[in-house]
């Protein structure tokens, strides 16, 4: 396992992606996503933002832009929050337990076409 440190400093090197890795029918990580997932043992938050897309795809303010934010406590617990470009937030999910490395990651979440979308980090947008 990497340490933290050496996360943030991996994350730093993905500015663009060249692949796609399906995570489901409808969505789709960049290099940068997977990589994260991979690393940190991050599948669990991949499959999560994918499980509101059906109920983002229904928010007007969700369809083109999506800011997801999971924020780690001392104790392990987390809050996942998804936020709308103006600032408010959609989506709260608390976490009773993780283990992921950091103590907060940001991802964008944009549509890739009329079906799919693709969750990426901030540096790859």
């Amino acid at each position: 396992m990497m340490t933290p440190a050496e996360i943030q400093d991996g994350l730093t090197q993905h500015t663009g992606t060249f692949h796609y890795y399906r995570l489901s029918p409808r969505t789709v990580l960049t290099d940068g996503t997977a990589w994260l997932a991979e690393v940190a043992g991050a599948y669990w938050l991949m499959q999560a933002i994918d499980s509101y897309q059906p109920r983002c795809r229904k928010d007007p303010m969700l369809s083109e832009i999506q800011f997801w934010t999971l924020t780690i406590n001392a104790d392990k617990t987390a809050l996942l929050r998804c936020d709308r470009d103006i600032g408010d937030t959609a989506i709260r999910q608390r976490i009773p337990y993780t283990d992921f490395p950091l103590s907060e990651i940001k991802l964008y979440v944009e549509p890739l076409d009329e079906r799919q979308v693709v969750i990426l980090l901030p540096s790859e947008h």
